[in-house]
């Protein structure tokens, strides 16, 4: 009997301690995608309501620092535009959010599943790497 190589025991290892390392690095990327896209979602609500705050201040500051009767109207439509401005923001804001949790509950890790064909593949053809 021969005994194994050392060198290509330290190989096969090492190969072994990648594919797992890559494996915790591809889950760590997936998770740090969604969280980005969580947030990506609250800086768009934020920039919304940046906006919005903007438009009101503008329409109240019409309204108040005018004694002309177009800007009294003015302002109106800008509080209206502001406010309703805000509301579509939480709405817009809201549906992402829920999309985004519902995306990521039917995610699925496909990584293991390409390690599994490359492994049945290999062996097909007596290599084992």
């Amino acid at each position: 009997m021969m005994q194994p190589d050392p060198e290509k025991e330290e190989i096969k290892r090492l190969k072994k301690k990648l594919k797992q390392q890559e494996k915790k690095n591809t889950e760590i990327r997936n998770e740090m995608a969604v969280q980005r896209t969580i947030f990506a979602n609250e800086r768009t609500l934020m920039a919304y309501l940046r906006t919005s705050i903007a438009l009101l201040a503008g329409g109240v500051a019409a309204i108040k620092l005018s004694q002309h009767k177009y800007m009294g109207l003015l302002g109106l439509a800008l509080i209206t535009l502001g406010s309703g401005l805000t509301i579509y923001s939480f709405f817009r804001y809201f549906k992402k959010q829920k999309l985004i949790k519902r995306q990521q509950k039917e995610f699925t890790q496909t990584s293991h599943h390409h390690a599994a064909i490359h492994e049945k593949e290999a062996s097909r053809y007596g290599n084992s790497d």
